[in-house]
C-alpha cells in the first residue's frame, strides 16, 4: 500500500508510538496515507482506538513475526 509518510517507532514502548503517531497525524495534509511500524504488541490495541477516537481511517493493519505494520488515512 503506497503512503506519503512513514513511522518507525519500533523498539518503543506504550505510550510512546501513539504519542509519535499523534504528533506525525498533526503535520500530514487530509487524505494522506501514514505507514505504522512498531514492535510494542500493545499498538494493536492502541492504534485501532486512536484511530476511532479522532477519525482517522484504519486501512490496513498485519502483524509479520514481531513487527506490526499499520496503514492509515489522515481525515478530511
Amino acid at each position: 500500500m503506497d503512503a506519503q509518510h512513514h513511522l518507525d517507532a519500533t523498539g518503543l514502548l506504550c505510550p510512546e508510538p501513539v504519542m509519535m503517531l499523534h504528533n506525525k497525524v498533526r503535520d500530514m495534509a487530509p487524505g494522506e496515507v501514514l505507514e505504522v511500524k512498531a514492535t510494542d504488541p500493545s499498538t494493536e490495541r492502541d492504534i485501532p482506538k486512536f484511530c476511532q477516537f479522532l477519525g482517522h481511517t484504519l486501512l490496513q493493519q498485519q502483524q509479520e513475526g514481531e513487527l506490526y505494520c499499520y496503514w492509515i488515512r489522515k481525515k478530511a
